[in-house]
């Protein structure tokens, strides 16, 4: 079943008219630089999408494939596969996702779980990944899944390292005593930290770990 919803996003209080919807191959260039304005160097050129991954995401499992689009430009990205996730399963970025390509995907499985959102830095203050989020929110309801799940890193964890934990740092987030710039978002837009995949990512702000943040689907039997 295919997605597409259109609607205003707001910049400065003037309306703008997007559209969230799937990515197609007739968008991959245009996804790619997407990716280079989001993770400009020294982040290494090989870690950004290449076509091959792409092709997987809309052949594999085309209703994890969105994006938004506004005035005819892609603003960002998301992307997500099904896995079988079991509460404690630990893991890493690159063996859940398979490094991007998604070739486990896995249909019968029980969790979107997020591989990917990206924000061109000209379009971060326009809500474009909540919209995203809530779209893929939609997705865990059409398709009868228990939950949406997914690493977000911790970048300002580098700070507090020296005299916490990453337990102690997500815990003290969770609690409103700090405020991090990605799981503080992500507890806004309705996520809730399960708590922290160590060895999840190479990322020296976050200690090379994330915090492990589900939405539950609301009605599934918890």
């Amino acid at each position: 079943m295919s997605y597409r919803q259109e609607y205003f996003a707001f910049q400065d209080k003037q309306p703008v008219k997007a559209v969230v919807r799937r990515y197609m191959e007739k968008d991959f260039d245009r996804l790619i630089a997407v990716q280079k304005e989001c993770f400009p160097p020294p982040f290494p050129e090989e870690l950004w999408w290449n076509k091959e991954q792409l092709q997987n995401h809309v052949r594999l499992f085309p209703e994890g494939a969105l994006c938004v689009e506004i005035n005819g430009e892609i603003a960002g990205s998301m992307t997500a596969l099904i896995v079988d996730y079991q509460p404690g399963d630990t893991h890493s970025w690159e063996q859940i996702t398979d490094n991007g390509y998604i070739r486990h995907h896995t249909p019968a499985g029980n969790t979107l779980y997020v591989v990917d959102i990206s924000v061109r830095p000209s379009y971060r203050k326009l809500g474009i990944a909540k919209k995203m989020m809530q779209a893929m929110y939609e997705t865990v309801i059409q398709l009868n899944l228990d939950r949406l799940l997914g690493g977000g890193r911790m970048p300002g964890y580098h700070v507090y390292a020296a005299d916490m934990t990453p337990e102690d740092y997500l815990e003290q987030v969770a609690a409103g005593q700090l405020v991090d710039p990605v799981v503080t978002f992500l507890m806004r837009v309705g996520r809730l930290p399960v708590g922290v995949l160590h060895d999840y990512l190479q990322d020296e702000e976050s200690g090379n770990c994330a915090a492990l943040m589900e939405w539950k689907n609301p009605f599934k039997n918890s």
